[in-house]
């Protein structure tokens, strides 16, 4: 049953293609009248032959002229010939390959369906005619050449050849349509690489976006968490640290909610301004210090070159790679002390993170809470070598002698050469 559904479905689909090549034969036949002296294409049937060729090229033209066409022409065969949405054009062609491709297929279409419209519209009434021949005397007097080319029983022999010739047909055509509609509907190589692209740019977003939720809410979220549990463990005995530590989750939590504003922006196009550009750079170090310490983190830091005026790309990157090497000292390691070296050159801009890797060398800070073992994680490495191999430079991660270091290095330039990365999560 869904097989005859579908052979009635991809006939419908060619009747409507011999429906869209009629405006074109009328034009056609007007022109042929026009140009053949005496030629009657409304009663001669070699003048609508001649019409009908005469209009195919009319309807090739509307294709190629007309970019929606292909959208319009795959939405057609998704619904009357059974072809899997995944294999046809969503788009209009614009290119001229795609332009092409769609005026052929409105050739083959308007083709196939006009001589299939024909065939539907004049072949069941002679066979019919011919099936009940032998039995009507006023069809044999009306029709005296029949009778003689198709005596006794050859009359409805021929009417059911006739009837079987024009399901086969139609059956023949629209399972060539259905063939050629992924070949000419679908989409070109020009499509595929910009579906690609826009893929890989709505990858990058997504990318982008988790890297900034990952070390701005990130960060935020290990000092509240070691502010709130050093405020706990000496409520009791160090009010006054406990107030301090409140007011520093306070002042964390308030610039928190205005990095996540910042990162939320960069799904908001509406007003076509730059994301990235309310986002925290260098300028904003030293508050980022500032907070981490708060969390019972000491934190020495070594600024070298000068720092204001960098590119706007370098300084917000740099600023979230040592909020990453922060939060990685806050979450895995506690309250130790974290040197931090910043250095400047006129080509590049180069970061070093070091702590100890296991626990405080000087003992911790009052009231400093112990994080919990690690459990998972290496994602913010991962986020670290991705912005800074987006700029053209190098991030290496690891243990060594004790010590776990951080290093980025940053072109000013941008991507002046293949970026490397070498960390270990």
């Amino acid at each position: 049953m869904n097989r005859l559904r579908r052979n009635a479905l991809r006939w419908v689909h060619l009747v409507i293609g011999g429906a869209i090549l009629m405006p074109y034969f009328l034009v056609a036949s007007v022109l042929v009248s026009l140009v053949m002296e005496g030629a009657d294409p409304y009663r001669d049937t070699a003048t609508q032959f001649l019409a009908f060729g005469a209009a195919l090229p009319l309807a090739w033209l509307a294709g190629l002229v007309f970019a929606p066409a292909r959208s319009m022409a795959a939405g057609a065969v998704r619904t009357f010939c059974g072809v899997p949405g995944e294999l046809m054009a969503d788009e209009p062609g614009y290119s001229w390959t795609a332009r092409r491709r769609t005026a052929l297929w409105f050739l083959v279409h308007n083709a196939a369906g006009g001589i299939v419209s024909g065939m539907s519209l004049a072949a069941p009434p002679a066979a019919i005619s011919l099936m009940i021949l032998p039995f009507s005397t006023g069809l044999q007097r009306g029709f005296p050449a029949w009778q003689e080319t198709f005596p006794g029983v050859l009359g409805p022999l021929a009417g059911l050849a006739l009837l079987a010739l024009v399901v086969g047909t139609s059956w023949g055509a629209g399972r060539l349509m259905a063939r050629l509609a992924p070949v000419l509907l679908g989409p070109t190589p020009a499509d595929r690489l910009a579906a690609a692209e826009r893929r890989a740019a709505d990858l990058a977003t997504r990318n982008r976006l988790a890297r900034e939720l990952h070390d701005s809410v990130g960060h935020a979220l290990s000092a509240v968490t070691l502010q709130a549990s050093a405020a706990r463990r000496v409520l009791d005995t160090d009010p006054e640290f406990a107030r301090q530590a409140l007011a520093a989750i306070e002042d964390t939590t308030r610039d928190a909610v205005a990095e996540l504003d910042t990162v939320l922006g960069l799904l908001r196009e509406e007003d076509g301004s730059d994301p990235a550009a309310p986002a925290p750079t260098l300028d904003g170090l030293q508050a980022l210090l500032e907070r981490t310490r708060a969390a019972g983190v000491r934190v020495e830091a070594t600024l070298e070159g000068r720092h204001k005026g960098l590119p706007p790309m370098v300084s917000r990157e740099a600023y979230r790679i040592v909020q990453e090497g922060l939060s990685n000292a806050l979450r895995h390691a506690g309250p130790v002390p974290v040197e931090l070296h910043v250095h400047r050159t006129e080509r590049e801009l180069t970061l070093r993170m070091e702590n100890p890797v296991s626990g405080p060398v000087a003992g911790p800070a009052p009231g400093s809470a112990v994080p919990a073992p690690r459990t998972g994680g290496g994602r913010g490495l991962l986020g670290i070598a991705e912005r800074a191999r987006l700029l053209g430079g190098e991030a290496a991660a690891g243990p060594r002698d004790g010590v776990w270091r951080l290093t980025a290095r940053l072109p000013l330039a941008g991507r002046e050469r293949g970026a490397r990365s070498d960390v270990q999560p």
